[in-house]
């Protein structure tokens, strides 16, 4: 089984790269997502790969992270989900929104993705909600506060509260209600917690 490639980068197009290993270019099928990260033409490159073997087919999948490929792989586990269907969601969210989507339950999120519809997506959310760990998690749950203003303070206390057992609505809004008061600049994120688990 191939786990990876390194090589020279030969060709690559939004859903396609060559890779030439030792005189042999071998074709990988990726994610937009990588592709955004792939190097010019005639760079080195390492992929990580799944070694996709049927009786009539053997296709290679990359990613240019191991974090996209085990997400690919979680989506293979999936009933339903194939290879080209795991590549589409990877193509329409970073990990990062998949995971906050899953661990949110967030149906609709998953939906907008081409190819995935309402079952699909409740399915999904059904068989891998508990495949990531609660460092992750709650990493996912406070993503999509990342565009906030004082994003890091507002994610730190967020996750903090979270960690507490609040759910990340109510944690989002009595952190952001705490950072809506007029000395809210002054305060590091301990001193934000308190106040907002004092009420």
């Amino acid at each position: 089984m191939i786990i990876f490639l390194e090589g020279v980068l030969d060709e690559k197009e939004p859903a396609r790269a060559v890779v030439q290993v030792g005189g042999v270019g071998y074709e990988v099928l990726i994610p937009l997502s990588s592709f955004d990260r792939l190097p010019a033409e005639g760079q080195r490159v390492r992929i990580q790969i799944y070694d996709h073997v049927r009786e009539d087919d053997h296709l290679l999948y990359g990613f240019m992270t191991a974090e996209e490929r085990r997400v690919f792989i979680l989506l293979l586990s999936v009933s339903g989900i194939g290879p080209k269907l795991a590549l589409s969601v990877l193509s329409g969210l970073t990990t990062r929104d998949f995971k906050a989507a899953v661990s949110a339950g967030d149906a609709k999120r998953l939906s907008a993705v081409q190819g995935i519809g309402r079952k699909t997506s409740e399915r999904i959310i059904l068989d891998l909600k508990d495949k990531f760990g609660p460092p992750e998690a709650l990493e996912a749950e406070a993503a999509p506060l990342a565009n906030d203003p004082g994003s890091i303070k507002t994610r730190d206390a967020v996750l903090a509260l979270i960690a507490l057992g609040y759910k990340r609505g109510e944690a989002e809004a009595l952190i952001r209600k705490v950072l809506s008061g007029a000395d809210a600049g002054a305060l590091d994120v301990e001193a934000v917690i308190r106040k907002a688990l004092a009420g």
